[in-house]
């Protein structure tokens, strides 16, 4: 802080909360942030808001420019009063704040202001089977969207006449007025920004240019969609207002889940009970996949657990070529009742087969459990 005759000036890099070896992009970032905070249009009536402002904007205008803040800090506030070239004045706020505030600080934008605004997007969901999501299909949706009104072509006016503009903007659609040493431009409050009154508005849809219809649009789903996919369909939203272009429509998807398939990408996953004499054995058992049934020859020996790769037997590529796999996981399933000739003979079987009980690590425990997850 320095004070020059009964005046206290509080340090530049103070009034920004940077350092004195911050970078360019650092103290724009910093006068951007303090200068929204402190804003006249955002505190209007706070004095105390506008001296911070002003302060934030004096103190900005000195350390963004190089020789200027040279001569700061080699001097401090005397190297930079009015005798030293520094005349009070506002920085660029278009180099600051770009487009956001250009219109507030009148930048500009002084013809006619443009009436035409773009439809809303409108939003479907659509429930699949796990088939259809996975080879695809064409159906038909019925939406209700807005539409351009045939009566008035889309003016709002009765018999389609123009707009009449707006006296109190000029068609401009903002109003200005001066706030201090700024002069701030708003939105027109008697037409809301649009530049043109509507006086005498058509009947058949009231004066917003656009009626309800319910209309049928064809939807194409492609073979490979997820749960949760979005298909965009441009401009088939809600037409927009007074010219401007229509919103888009989108079909969100919701795939329901299958009996005994999950999926995993491309990939489908399943699991099929065998007995131990088939798993012992082995056996040629015939598995339902999306195409219809295919043999697995499952050697003998095969372990419980084990995974079978079905190749191209899983879902279509979306978009693309090809189709990801069937992924077999046997599980031996053991009988829980046991007639007395069935016990017999497994007894007799048991005593042939020698086992090894011992334990085993942890680790390996681990693996085979995962086998069964």
């Amino acid at each position: 802080m320095s004070v020059t005759g009964n005046v206290t000036k509080v340090d530049y890099y103070e009034v920004l909360a940077v350092s004195r070896d911050a970078s360019d992009q650092e103290i724009k970032s910093a006068y951007r942030k303090l200068a929204m905070q402190y804003h006249p249009d955002r505190n209007q009536g706070d004095s105390a808001a506008e001296e911070k402002f002003k302060e934030c904007s004096e103190a900005y205008q000195i350390l963004s420019d190089p020789d200027k803040r040279a001569s700061y800090d080699r001097f401090g506030h005397a190297g930079v009063s009015s005798g030293s070239g520094f005349g009070g004045g506002v920085p660029d706020m278009s180099d600051i704040f770009g487009d956001f505030f250009g219109e507030m600080f009148n930048m500009g934008g002084t013809g006619r202001a443009s009436r035409a605004q773009r439809g809303r997007d409108l939003r479907m969901n659509l429930a699949l089977e796990f088939e259809e999501a996975a080879f695809g299909k064409k159906t038909e949706v019925k939406v209700r969207r807005l539409e351009v009104c045939g009566d008035c072509s889309g003016h709002g006016t009765a018999g389609g006449k123009m707009a009449a503009t707006c006296a109190q903007c000029g068609g401009r659609g903002q109003v200005r007025f001066q706030q201090g040493f700024f002069s701030i431009s708003r939105t027109c409050p008697a037409c809301s920004g649009t530049g043109a009154l509507v006086t005498d508005p058509c009947r058949a849809c009231s004066g917003d240019g656009r009626v309800n219809r319910d209309r049928v649009v064809p939807v194409t789903i492609p073979a490979g969609v997820e749960d949760g996919t979005r298909i965009r369909y441009q401009q088939e939203g809600d037409a927009g207002k007074f010219g401007g272009p229509a919103g888009d429509f989108f079909v969100v998807l919701t795939v329901k889940q299958h009996e005994f398939f999950e999926r995993d990408g491309t990939n489908l996953h399943c699991v099929v009970p065998v007995s131990f004499t088939q798993a012992a054995l082995g056996v040629e058992l015939a598995v339902p996949t999306l195409d219809g049934e295919t043999v697995l020859k499952m050697p003998e020996g095969t372990q419980s657990g084990k995974v079978f790769r079905l190749k191209g037997k899983g879902i279509p590529v979306l978009n693309g070529h090809g189709k990801g796999d069937l992924l077999v996981r046997v599980m031996v399933q053991t009988p829980s009742k046991l007639t007395r000739s069935q016990r017999d003979l497994l007894k007799q079987l048991g005593d042939t087969l020698q086992v090894d009980n011992q334990p085993t690590s942890r680790s390996l425990l681990a693996k085979m459990k995962d086998l069964f997850n």
